[in-house]
């Protein structure tokens, strides 16, 4: 959806958008295109979370408080990869999963094998 600046800003709108171009440009924050293509995935799901925290903390509040705070949302996920990393924020289930098959230099090193006298 191309989004200018005479689209309304309007909840029905809002949930059109897919892209997070879309999104960046609803709410008029500027932003980095090559920073939203290297972190488009972290920043949707991110967003998403927040979006599902709003929804569950303000079930009665207007659709232009709702857009409100939607909007902070946005920025707040956005600005949260400009200082955090993906594997940081453990956002996907890949990065929550406690690794088994790691073997760490360390251990490497301590099981070197010795040579053997001849």
């Amino acid at each position: 959806m191309t989004i200018t600046q005479a689209t309304p800003r309007t909840l029905t709108i809002f949930k059109k958008l897919t892209d997070a171009e879309d999104y960046l440009q609803f709410f008029a924050i500027p932003y980095d295109q090559d920073f939203v293509n290297i972190n488009r995935l972290h920043i949707l799901k991110y967003f998403s979370k927040l979006l599902q925290e709003v929804d569950a903390a303000f079930p009665d509040v207007t659709d232009e408080e709702l857009l409100s705070k939607y909007h902070m949302a946005l920025e707040e996920a956005y600005e949260v990869f400009k200082t955090s990393s993906p594997l940081k924020t453990k956002l996907f289930k890949v990065f929550q999963q406690k690794q088994s098959n790691v073997v760490t230099v360390t251990d490497l090193l301590s099981n070197q094998a010795k040579p053997v006298n001849s």
